[in-house]
């Protein structure tokens, strides 16, 4: 069997830089982004909905957090054209600005009481900003530290743009946890709430400070100088890649376990209505020690997609985590916080990794370099809109006060899911390696012509 090229074509540093930047500058954006997902589910039912019915105003918040993903599609469409045509390193600094100042914005709002449907109307507003500020943030930074890894470690390098989604949501939750510990319940309802959404300031101020010194890769550059940057890329992407972005459609539905974890898993053990009276500051613990979990696995993970491939990883994932939905959501139907955070750490901690940590890799090696921010964002982003409303369906199809089994009811959705995602995943071809006897047929070779051109000097090189 042939052995995989080991090849470095920008150096060790190049690529360590690129990794800390593309995971500081996603766990600073995706703060942002997750500090709305605890207060959608703990905090706005209250705040921004009438509260004369507790199932309208939880359906409403839980619908805002989706509306969110509804405009991810149209950023990644604008963004992903942004980054085929400007670089990559310009559309992570758009990408900062925008989802810092739609955050700040939130921290602003006035309230249900103060303005009546003025105040949901807004909230809204601000949300689709964040959806479309986020949607090119991972398709970019993932681009990004995959163009400056060295063949054979793209896994374990790209690995890091999650991770840093992770770090982020730890972030998220440690701002709210304090503040809500300490803080009187009235006045962090009043006004408590609002810190985590002000504290974005500094978020634009250190995310653009780091992106700045961020190099544009090699690989864009070289598509440039020999006049390969498309026009139209989502044009040629949709001509020339149509399969895989369905399959990346398809595999980004894993969304579904994070929402169901974090947004109506919060809400379930939560919101008076459901009856079962988790304390919303021991209930915030349970994401964050998930993502502490995750942020520790991720890069092994990774390096173990370097090994055995891209697909095992992720297909275990999938079918692991929507399994381990039922018993999660019969630890908070019971009423056991110590089950409830041990299935968390299992399901979304350990398992569901296997395809968190592999997809920063996987998803862009699938298109070449001229379309694959494009691609990689419309795809994804399409996959997890699809899915962001699942929180919401969750609770119409199973209300406060419902007689049905939800645990059984959810985690049938949840698991049947995941089982598409995994079928995607099946049926993707592997990435993970560029072999010897592939370089003498570049259409077996799932790296851009530029990147293809230096595995098969290297290659020439070796075998001297």
């Amino acid at each position: 069997m042939a052995k995989p090229i080991n090849h470095e074509p920008h150096g060790r540093l190049q690529s360590k830089k690129a990794a800390a930047s593309g995971w500081i500058g996603s766990a600073l954006e995706y703060y942002d982004f997750f500090i709305y997902v605890a207060a959608a589910a703990l905090i706005f039912p209250q705040l921004f909905f009438p509260k004369g019915d507790p199932t309208v105003a939880i359906v409403a918040s839980l619908a805002t957090y989706g509306v969110g993903y509804v405009a991810r599609p149209i950023g990644a469409f604008f963004l992903g054209h942004w980054g085929d045509t400007h670089g990559r390193k310009q559309v992570l600094v758009l990408c900062m600005f925008l989802m810092g100042f739609s955050t700040v914005g939130v921290g602003l709002l006035p309230t249900y009481d103060q303005v009546g449907l003025l105040a949901p109307a807004l909230l809204v507003v601000l949300r689709l900003a964040q959806g479309f500020a986020v949607a090119g943030e991972i398709s970019g930074a993932s681009s990004m530290i995959l163009e400056h890894a060295p063949f054979g470690r793209r896994g374990f390098f790209a690995s890091f743009t999650l991770q840093g989604v992770q770090a982020g949501q730890i972030m998220a939750a440690a701002v709210f946890l304090p503040l809500q510990a300490f803080m009187n319940p009235e006045d962090f309802l009043s006004w408590g709430w609002r810190i985590p959404f002000l504290l974005s300031v500094i978020v634009i101020a250190v995310g653009y400070y780091i992106r700045k010194e961020v190099d544009e890769t090699p690989a864009f550059a070289e598509e440039g100088e020999q006049g390969k940057v498309p026009k139209a890329p989502i044009i040629e992407a949709l001509q020339t890649s149509w399969g895989d972005i369905i399959r990346v459609i398809c595999m980004s539905l894993m969304n579904v376990i994070p929402t169901v974890t974090s947004v109506f898993g919060a809400a379930y053990a939560v919101q008076a209505g459901y009856g079962i009276g988790f304390d919303k500051s021991i209930y915030l613990w349970i994401p964050v020690l998930g993502n502490i979990l995750a942020v520790l696995v991720i890069p092994f993970i990774g390096n173990l997609s370097d090994k055995i491939g891209r697909r095992p990883p992720v297909i275990v994932g999938a079918l692991g985590a929507g399994l381990l939905s039922f018993v999660y959501l019969y630890a908070i139907s019971i009423k056991s916080v110590p089950l409830a955070i041990c299935m968390s750490l299992l399901m979304w901690g350990l398992v569901y990794q296997g395809y968190n940590a592999v997809f920063p890799s996987l998803f862009p090696e699938l298109f070449k370099t001229r379309i694959r921010v494009s691609a990689m964002a419309i795809a994804q982003n399409l996959g997890t809109a699809m899915s962001a409303f699942l929180p919401a369906l969750f609770v119409m199809v199973a209300p406060p006060g419902t007689s049905a089994n939800i645990p059984l009811l959810i985690g049938g959705i949840t698991f049947g899911i995941t089982i598409i995602s995994a079928i995607a995943a099946f049926t993707a071809r592997e990435t993970s390696r560029i072999h010897m006897h592939d370089l003498g047929n570049p259409n077996a070779v799932p790296v851009p012509e530029a990147e293809y051109e230096r595995a098969r000097q290297a290659a020439m090189a070796l075998s001297k």
